[in-house]
């Protein structure tokens, strides 16, 4: 069996504007369960980047 060896993910530190209603909503949703601002929006990223279309659609 493959020993755990515990990582710290690279991570870098950004600066990112956001309307603030959504700001709102994105607390929300994250205090709702329980983890922080930062965990969520990197989960959404994420998902967003797993499931986009890689070529852009026409309008």
């Amino acid at each position: 069996m493959e020993k755990f060896i515990a990582r710290k993910p690279e991570k870098e530190v950004i600066s990112l504007r956001i309307p603030t209603n959504i700001l709102q909503i994105v607390d929300a949703k994250a205090a709702a369960i329980e983890i922080s601002r930062n965990e969520l929006i990197n989960q959404m990223i994420s998902y967003a980047l797993a499931n986009m279309e890689d070529s852009p659609t026409d309008k």
